[in-house]
């Protein structure tokens, strides 16, 4: 089986519609895919309408935390989405990213930076507005070669010269949101250095005391020594250890299915979930 555990439509970041992300996995040669737009579930009747026989779906959404002025990300897995506590957090959240991103915006037109507000909105579209698409105009601009140039300190990384804070769930309050909606959690690329600071093993270790399933260790921001430290850190914690591609689209260069999960941590998910369940694709024939 092939199973990718972490991917982003336009109902965030992405630059593939939910049906079109759909076919793109199975074209892609995936069994199973998560959908984990930021923050939002808006996208999971259109990709559960569009799954092609032979494709199952993993509805979930990536969360927006911080602790202690780090910015983080919790993904969380097959949680009952009308729970009403962790829906309004996700809309607190949602409701937030339009003024931090003008804010944003602001902060790169005073470093000379011609963006326009207009210029984001039109990139976003109907999906909640977010750095990517911020990232995406300064590509349009010149000013970064690609998105990822984007995240650094002296753009949009967490702390750079443009960035802005939200507002952002405590990632212990996250766990227990999730947990408390029936949900699975897995930290997602919890020492992609490259993106700006993260937060020490020792919280990860707290995480797990507090009812973390798993850590996101195969991902494009980790290097080959940083998977095998993560590895032995999900071992020695008691963690499952996920793979994924984190794809959004033409927006960023991994492919679909470029990581992956193993097939009995994927199964340890779905045995753990109890707030909803994999979606298997009853539609037409999956693509050629």
């Amino acid at each position: 089986m092939h199973i990718d555990l972490h991917t982003h439509s336009t109902a965030s970041d992405g630059t593939d519609t939910p049906a079109e992300l759909m076919r793109n996995a199975a074209a892609a040669g995936l069994d199973v895919v998560a959908l984990t737009d930021h923050d939002s579930v808006r996208g999971h009747a259109e990709a559960i309408a569009a799954l092609p026989a032979g494709l199952t779906l993993v509805t979930g959404a990536e969360l927006s935390c911080r602790m202690d002025g780090v910015g983080l990300h919790m993904l969380a897995y097959l949680f009952d989405p009308d729970e009403p506590e962790l829906a309004r957090e996700r809309e607190l959240v949602r409701d937030d990213r339009v003024p931090r991103a003008r804010t944003m915006v602001r902060k790169l037109q005073a470093l000379g930076v011609p963006v326009e507000w207009e210029q984001v909105a039109r990139i976003a579209g109907e999906g909640s507005v977010g750095r990517p698409h911020i990232a995406t105009a300064l590509v349009e601009l010149g000013v970064v070669e690609t998105v990822s140039d984007a995240f650094t300190p002296e753009w949009l990384a967490n702390g750079g010269r443009a960035y802005a804070e939200k507002h952002e769930l405590d990632p212990f309050e996250a766990i227990r949101l999730v947990k408390a909606a029936g949900g699975v959690t897995v930290f997602a690329h919890p020492l992609a250095v490259k993106r700006g600071e993260v937060v020490p093993e020792a919280s990860i270790a707290r995480f797990a005391a507090a009812g973390l399933d798993g850590i996101e260790v195969d991902h494009m921001d980790h290097d080959e020594p940083t998977r095998a430290r993560l590895r032995g850190l999900a071992k020695e914690l008691g963690l499952l250890a996920t793979g994924s591609s984190d794809y959004h689209g033409s927006r960023k260069t991994v492919r679909l299915g470029e990581y992956t999960t193993d097939p009995e941590i994927y199964g340890e998910i779905t045995r753990r979930a109890t707030g909803a369940f994999p979606v298997p694709g009853a539609g037409g024939p999956r693509p050629a």
